[in-house]
């Protein structure tokens, strides 16, 4: 069978012109993707996937490009737009980097991540959204849902999990489903495969508070950031941005209370919560 080259959108963003302007360069010099690859010292799959922007190039690879084809610093230049640029499908390459990852670290300053909610809960969170209709909401939470069937699969990721100290006394839904939603994350509190840690008040201000934070660990040991605000959010892939999120997680990591103190706090929060009994009639 003949190979066909998947068609490219160069102009679609920096790093579609990137995939396609190496492309462009490797056959005006008459070189396949595997002889290419001999060259750079790289794989053909890592190529071709960079060729049609479902990779964002690796930060050595601009400067190596430019080198085989004698460019100056033509894919160095395109490297630096790509790397500062949101993907126009950073959601949908996030839900593929966190399906295949093997360790996933959250942090939830306003609400829970959607690895830890129940479905009451998510269903309340997304309820909140008044663009979508109530069909919608079922499908983005049943969407939800089927993230978590990995956490139930025989090799689950590690997950580790900071949450802020109000999102325990924020409710979603209702005091009962709340209830039942602190009591599923105590399940998780500590096992061998999930850790939770509470960020307590008393620590005053951090550098996360105002978002979310999620670092995916993928099986070739790189690390992939998504930063998410109220109705963006921004997928980092670059060395220099993952690093610099890396190291304001393990600083609340450090400052957070242990899971421990951490289930003892949620414990205190359900209380709260606690259905009454109903009176005697």
């Amino acid at each position: 069978m003949t190979f066909k080259p998947q068609t490219l959108s160069p102009y679609l963003s920096a790093r579609h012109y990137f995939g396609a302007e190496q492309r462009r360069h490797r056959e005006a010099a008459q070189l396949s993707l595997l002889q290419l690859a001999d060259i750079l010292n790289s794989s053909k799959s890592t190529l071709a996937r960079i060729e049609t922007a479902e990779l964002m190039p690796p930060p050595d690879l601009p400067d190596r490009l430019d080198a085989a084809f004698g460019t100056d610093k033509h894919f160095h230049g395109l490297y630096e737009l790509a790397k500062r640029e949101a993907h126009p499908d950073q959601y949908r390459r996030f839900m593929d980097f966190e399906a295949q990852a093997e360790v996933i670290e959250n942090f939830g300053a306003q609400a829970l991540p959607g690895l830890l909610q129940t479905r009451e809960y998510a269903d309340a969170q997304l309820s909140l959204r008044e663009e979508l209709l109530p069909d919608q909401v079922e499908e983005r939470v049943n969407a939800r849902m089927s993230r978590q069937e990995r956490i139930h699969s025989a090799k689950p990721p590690l997950r580790w999990a900071i949450i802020d100290e109000s999102v325990l006394l924020r409710p979603f839904g209702s005091r009962e489903s709340m209830y039942r939603q602190l009591a599923w994350l105590l399940e998780q509190m500590d096992t061998p495969d999930s850790k939770v840690q509470v960020m307590p008040f008393s620590v005053g201000a951090h550098y996360l508070m105002g978002g979310a934070l999620t670092l995916l660990t993928l099986p070739n040991g790189s690390t992939v950031a998504y930063e998410e605000g109220i109705e963006v959010g921004h997928l980092y892939e670059d060395r220099d941005s993952v690093k610099k999120w890396r190291r304001h997680y393990e600083v609340l990591r450090a400052k957070a209370l242990s899971p421990a103190a951490s289930a003892e706090l949620i414990r205190q929060a359900m209380e709260d919560y606690k259905p009454c009994d109903t009176a005697p009639s």
